[in-house]
């Protein structure tokens, strides 16, 4: 999909007159009184945390944000391969890759052997390894992103709408308030007068501050950042231009002799590239001189780095000065010895790292994954409170893991190329090698959660080596068993907060009397104390809150709806209509299917418990029926 030829025009590009593509800007609305939970931030990470809530219309939800519109851009741009499968379960995956740029290649340049004030091509690599996710790795505004997410909130059934002009004034925690115990004060930013001050004052059950680096919800429950600065300042401009340098069209990481080191990121559109710029070294304690910045001398620190191509910027979109540095905060909720979380911090008001690496957006929108489903369940009575403290558990570990990294990536990245000048620099293949040794961690999917209330232990992964305990569910291709049709198995993972129940079936005739598939199927539909039925709030769809799929090895012809168990066909909504997508099968051709791809055992089969926000929870044998209720047990409160 191309666009920005005739130059640069925020909002939705598949409208041909950019001034059809402006949203009219927000109605002014005061704050309700109470609410279930209150998003401070309209970032990426508050924005996902409000539109995973908003798939449930019993949670009132409010998120507020000092600016007064949505975001229409610059910022953050790359987008990991999981976060594009996280953006599946919410509908929109397909059009952020339409309307995207695909990163598939990255180019690495360094001094030319023979005349070192030149660069030259040492090669390029595969920008995202074989098989590592049924996503691609993919450039976009992050203005777009948000677009979707705030379109997902409003249509969802908890009709979410942002509150713009809010400025956070502070917090109060009051335990005596056993239903509202969070007080928040807001300044609303339109004023009638310079003398008047309007002061809201909410009440929530939860508050989560998704503000930023300079966070007042993380100053206002006692926490800080803690980390050090590389005193290091980068450039960064999006620019329409015109180059002979060859790879512009390319992921390019560039290390001059000289004149600093430059990583071009092609943009969506066809046209626009982001351009990162190395600039002088900081002195201790230096900040970056903002005001005396300006495109201009990031273009002409570009053109030397570049040499001897050179670039003809023709429109600046958007540009930036930034320093690096790690930091992150000393805990991600204001849970105390006495009592549960009621605040939590997510995004980069829990850490800050360089953008280069592109984890920014894409571990924020993670932070509040992994809390959204969890914060749904206690408050609509679905899961004890306790579920909570896993969510600072599993996402402070990560948080240091990517400061780590970053500092790693960050410190190679700005380093000279090694040589006889500079004997102490960063050899050129290492640092290739590097960049494809982590392309696992780059592309989101290297997370793997340890045991806790909300992921089970590893002891029986050997029946599915590829999708292990902690690790998120890696999806692979099956034929549809109701439709004929071939598609991804994850992508039934919807963000409907339910967990997944995959029933891999073993070389058992498929539904024969023998089959470990029918005989846990008709123990969950019929047994007392099955978990679907112990944990399915009365008057709900049987998969609302555990979602069954079965997998058969079997050719899709070989299977007759017939055979099916009736929880492999169940009657939902207000018709009692059957459900006709519950089963899938392997397609029958040669090379690989799901069950080689993914390690699982062919024999005996196995069944895995995937959590709402698609990690394995646990993998358990088909007859381990006190295993599936056990982990259940932990992790949700008995309905009927």
């Amino acid at each position: 999909m191309q666009y920005h030829v005739n130059g640069f025009h925020p909002g939705d590009p598949r409208f041909s007159d950019p001034q059809d593509a402006v949203v009219a800007p927000p109605i002014k609305r005061p704050m309700p009184s109470e609410v279930d939970v209150l998003i401070i931030g309209c970032g990426p990470a508050g924005l996902n945390l409000a539109a995973q809530l908003s798939q449930f219309g019993q949670i009132k939800t409010a998120i507020v944000d000092i600016k007064d519109d949505r975001l229409l851009v610059g910022q953050a741009d790359g987008i990991a391969c999981r976060t594009v499968e996280m953006f599946q379960a919410y509908g929109f995956a397909d059009q952020i890759i339409q309307e995207g740029y695909q990163v598939n290649e990255a180019a690495f340049w360094k001094p030319d052997a023979e005349n070192p004030e030149h660069i030259s091509r040492t090669g390029k690599v595969k920008d995202v390894e074989e098989d590592l996710s049924e996503m691609p790795h993919m450039i976009i505004n992050q203005a777009r992103v948000h677009d979707e997410f705030l379109r997902v909130m409003r249509q969802g059934p908890g009709k979410v709408e942002p509150h713009y002009q809010r400025k956070f004034l502070g917090l109060e925690v009051n335990e005596e308030d056993c239903e509202f115990p969070v007080t928040v004060k807001l300044e609303r930013m339109v004023n009638y007068s310079q003398f008047n001050q309007e002061i809201e004052t909410v009440k929530a059950k939860y508050v989560v501050g998704c503000d930023g680096a300079r966070s007042g919800v993380r100053t206002a429950i006692g926490h800080k950042l803690v980390g050090d600065a590389l005193n290091q300042a980068w450039g960064v401009m999006d620019v329409l231009l015109n180059t002979d340098f060859p790879d512009i069209r390319l992921k390019s990481l560039i290390q001059s002799n000289k004149e600093g080191n430059m990583l071009i990121i092609p943009r969506e559109g066809g046209y626009m590239a982001r351009i990162y710029v190395e600039l002088d070294k900081l002195k201790e304690n230096e900040r970056v001189a903002r005001d005396q910045m300006t495109p201009d001398i990031l273009i002409a620190a570009a053109n030397r780095i570049i040499a001897p191509y050179t670039m003809d910027v023709k429109d600046v979109a958007w540009w930036s000065v930034y320093e690096i540095g790690q930091r992150i905060t000393t805990a991600f909720d204001d849970a105390t010895a006495e009592r549960s979380a009621r605040v939590f911090l997510a995004g980069d008001a829990c850490h800050t790292h360089s953008p280069k690496a592109g984890q920014g957006l894409n571990t924020s929108v993670m932070d509040t994954w992994n809390l959204g489903w969890k914060l749904a369940h206690v408050l609509t009575g679905l899961a004890p409170e306790s579920l909570l403290a896993t969510y600072s558990l599993e996402r402070h570990e990560y948080g240091q893991a990517l400061i780590d990294f970053d500092r790693e990536w960050s410190a190679m990245f700005s380093a000279k190329p090694k040589s006889a000048e500079h004997p102490e620099g960063i050899d050129p293949a290492e640092f290739q090698r590097y960049f494809k040794l982590f392309g696992r961690y780059t592309a989101g999917v290297s997370i793997q959660y340890r045991p806790s209330q909300a992921m089970g232990s590893d002891e029986y992964d050997e029946l599915a080596t590829g999708l292990k305990a902690g690790l998120r569910f890696h999806s692979a291709k099956v034929i549809r068993h109701g439709d004929a049709k071939p598609v991804q198995l994850g992508h039934c993972h919807t963000a409907n907060g339910a967990y997944r129940m995959y029933l891999f079936a073993g070389q058992q005739a498929p539904m024969s009397n023998d089959c470990n598939v029918r005989k846990l199927a008709d123990y969950l539909m019929k047994n007392p104390s099955s978990p679907v039925l112990r944990f399915t709030p009365k008057g709900a769809d049987i998969d609302s809150v555990i979602d069954i799929r079965a997998i058969f090895q079997c050719h899709h012809h070989a299977l007759e709806r017939s055979q099916l168990d009736p929880l492999l066909t169940p009657q939902k909504g207000k018709f009692g209509l059957k459900d006709y997508e519950k089963v899938y099968c392997t397609p029958l051709k040669e090379g690989k299917d799901i069950y080689d791809m993914r390690g699982i055992n062919r024999e005996q089969g196995c069944v895995i418990i995937v959590r709402p926000d698609q990690y394995v929870a646990k993998v358990l044998p088909l007859e381990d029926i006190q295993g599936i209720n056990a982990f259940f047990d932990k992790v949700l409160n008995q309905q009927n």
